[in-house]
C-alpha cells in the first residue's frame, strides 16, 4: 500500500437487489472493471478510491479489499495462504481482529474451524514479527478479516469500512424495524427521483428515506458523519484523506430549495423522525404531519411517493393490512395522479390488494426478507387492475 499509484482489487457487498445500482454507483467514483454479482460488486483502482467509495457511497453495506485467493483443499491450505500474507506491514499487534467466513459449497465441515485456522495465522505471523500476537475482539474490533470460501477457491479480504456503511451516525431514534440505510437510498435510486421532484412517504417512520432524500439532494456524503477502518491501517494518507473530506464537505449544497415531506400516523414514532432530522442536518428541508394515509393528498401535480409499510407479522396485523391496501389504492388513484408510487413490502399479497396495475416490480432483500418494490405510474383512470 504504499505507492498510492497503484490498483488494487475490491469488493462491495450490498443488500441483494441494489447490485446493478451499486455498480453504476462505483463506476460514476472512478471504479475500473466493475462487475456486479450476486450480493455485491468486484471493482479495481488506486487506494483514493478506496476512501472516497467508503466516503461517498450511499448503496455499499461494506467496501472489502482483496489480499490474496488461491485455490484450496484443506484447512491447512487456508493457514499457509494467510501465512504468506504479511500482517504486521498492515496494523499493528495492539489492534484488535475479527475473523468472519462465509462459505458457498465448500466441502470443509465446519466454517468456524476455517476462520479458527486464519486467525492462528495471523496470530504466527505477528509472533514470528513481534514476539506478541493481536486479541480477537468479536465487539467491536480494530480489522475486521473476512474469509469467503466457494467449491474451490478461498479469498482473504480485509474490511476497509469497520463497522457497516449503512450505519451513518446521523440515527439517534429508531422506530420498529427502521430501514437500512442504504436499502432506502437504493429504494430512492430505483424509483429515479431527482431532486428536483416532489418527494413524499406517508409511513415516514423514524425518517430514514426523508433524510436519505435530503442528503442526496443537499451532496451529502453518505460517510461524512463516521469513521472507517482503513484509517487504523498502518500506511494510512491522513493528509490525502484529509483533502477528500474537504472536497466532499465544499461540494454540499445548501442553497437548494426542495420539497420532501413525511407523514404517519403515530406522534410517538414523528417524534423520533424529526430528533433524526436534527442530527443529520435537514430539519429545515424536510417537512412532517402527523397523518393517516388514507387523509394524505399530493402535496404537488407531480413527484415521487415512496414507502415502507408494515409487513404484518401478527394475524391480526395481517387483517388489518388487507383492508388499507385498497383504501391506499383508492388515494392513489384519487389524488395522486401525476405521480410515481412505489412500495416496499414482503407481503405478497399488497400487489393484488391495492387493485391498482404495477408498472414493475423489483426483487429486493430487507435483511433475510424478500421483498418487491412495486411501480405504480398514476394516470388519471388508467391504474385500475382488472
Amino acid at each position: 500500500m504504499q505507492n498510492f499509484s497503484q490498483s488494487f482489487n475490491f469488493f462491495a457487498s450490498c443488500p441483494r437487489g441494489l447490485e446493478a445500482a451499486l455498480a453504476s454507483e462505483l463506476t460514476t467514483l472512478g471504479g475500473k472493471y466493475v462487475s456486479a454479482t450476486d450480493g455485491g460488486v468486484a471493482f479495481a483502482g488506486t487506494w483514493p478510491l478506496i476512501m472516497k467509495a467508503n466516503l461517498h457511497s450511499r448503496l455499499a453495506s461494506r467496501i472489502l479489499w482483496r489480499l490474496d485467493e488461491k485455490a484450496y483443499r484443506s484447512e491447512e491450505d487456508l493457514y499457509r495462504q494467510a501465512m504468506n500474507i504479511d500482517w504486521p506491514a498492515l496494523f499493528t499487534v495492539q489492534q484488535t481482529i475479527k475473523i468472519s467466513v462465509t462459505s458457498v459449497k465448500s466441502p470443509l465441515r465446519s466454517a468456524d474451524f476455517a476462520g479458527l485456522k486464519i486467525k492462528d495465522a495471523i496470530c504466527d505471523r505477528f509472533r514470528r514479527a513481534t514476539g506478541e500476537r493481536p486479541s480477537v475482539d468479536t465487539q467491536s474490533p480494530d480489522m475486521r478479516i473476512h474469509l469467503y470460501l466457494t467449491d474451490r477457491t478461498a479469498t482473504i479480504y480485509m474490511d476497509t469500512s469497520g463497522e457497516a456503511l449503512f450505519k451513518r451516525g446521523y440515527r439517534v431514534e429508531t422506530g420498529d424495524a427502521p430501514l437500512r440505510e442504504n436499502l432506502a437510498a437504493g429504494m430512492l435510486a430505483l424509483s429515479g427521483w431527482q431532486p428536483d421532484e416532489p418527494f413524499y412517504d406517508p409511513m415516514c417512520g423514524s425518517g430514514t428515506l426523508l433524510i436519505e432524500a435530503a442528503w442526496q439532494a443537499c451532496n451529502i456524503a453518505a460517510g461524512s458523519r463516521r469513521s472507517f477502518a482503513f484509517q487504523q491501517l498502518r500506511n494510512h494518507d491522513e493528509t490525502g484523506w484529509q483533502r477528500i473530506r474537504a472536497e466532499a464537505k465544499a461540494a454540499e449544497r445548501h442553497d437548494v430549495a426542495l420539497q420532501i415531506s413525511g407523514s404517519d400516523v403515530s406522534s410517538t414514532v414523528l417524534q423520533a423522525a424529526q430528533a433524526n432530522l436534527q442530527s443529520a442536518g435537514v430539519a429545515d428541508v424536510v417537512t412532517l404531519k402527523q397523518l393517516n394515509f388514507v387523509d394524505a393528498k399530493a402535496p404537488a401535480d407531480h413527484g415521487v411517493l415512496l414507502c415502507n409499510p408494515p409487513y404484518g407479522v401478527r394475524l391480526d396485523e395481517l387483517d388489518q393490512l388487507a383492508q388499507a391496501y385498497p383504501q391506499w389504492g383508492h388515494v392513489l388513484k384519487q389524488r395522486f395522479s401525476g405521480w410515481r408510487a412505489y412500495f416496499l413490502t414482503g407481503d405478497p399479497e399488497l400487489a393484488r390488494g391495492i387493485r391498482l396495475k404495477a408498472t414493475r416490480r423489483t426483487p429486493l432483500f430487507n435483511g433475510n426478507i424478500e421483498c418487491r418494490l412495486f411501480e405504480y405510474k398514476m394516470v388519471s383512470g388508467g391504474n385500475r387492475e382488472h
